[in-house]
């Protein structure tokens, strides 16, 4: 997941008598950057945590589901195979109805994958969008007293050369999972998806 840079600016006053004295300004108490680890916020953001505990769950059931329609569509073609090589079929028009049969279960097998494979990524972008706008939200707050003119993420080898004094990941993992409360809605979805689960087992 990419949530790119996350800017809040601040206006700064700075003294342009001459270049050098700007310089020195810019340098010395001018533009102020922070960054953020992407992968130690989320793994450590209970957000990121919550949610990625509904999608594992949800991931599996899609697995399953998916895997155990594909077996029943295997053992239904395997037995038209079975039939057809014992001369089971009367006329050409009964084999042609069970060739047609599997190949109606074929597309919607197909389907159904399409349609829960869309959904989990509509999911996904939904848990995505609600992450980065509680981020946002909290560092609008934390900047008012900070007053950073960028705060970048660091995911990788994006940063080629970040000063560890910069890195303020902790602040804001603390920060946010002190706001953070776990909604009824991701417990609902967790059990929901618990019990399909169960119900398809």
């Amino acid at each position: 997941m990419s949530l790119g840079m996350l800017i809040t600016s601040c206006n700064k006053a700075v003294d342009n008598n001459d270049e050098t004295t700007e310089m020195e300004d810019e340098q010395s108490a001018g533009i102020k950057i922070a960054y953020v680890e992407l992968d130690t916020l989320m793994n450590q953001y209970q957000l990121y945590k919550d949610y990625s505990e509904v999608l594992t769950v949800k991931g599996n059931n899609i697995q399953n589901t998916l895997a155990k329609k594909q077996q029943s569509l295997e053992n239904h073609a395997a037995s038209v195979q079975k039939k057809y090589e014992s001369n089971g079929f009367t006329t050409r028009d009964e084999l042609e109805r069970a060739q047609a049969g599997i190949q109606r279960e074929q597309q919607e097998l197909a389907q159904l994958a399409d349609r829960l494979n869309n959904e989990f990524n509509e999911e996904q972008a939904r848990i995505n969008a609600e992450a980065r706008d509680s981020i946002q939200s909290f560092l609008k707050r934390y900047n008012k007293t900070k007053k950073y003119d960028y705060v970048m993420v660091k995911a990788g080898d994006n940063l080629l050369i970040a000063n560890p004094k910069y890195d303020i990941t902790q602040d804001i993992v603390k920060g946010l999972n002190k706001s953070y409360k776990r909604s009824a809605e991701v417990d609902e979805q967790i059990k929901s998806a618990v019990e399909d689960i169960k119900k398809t087992s």
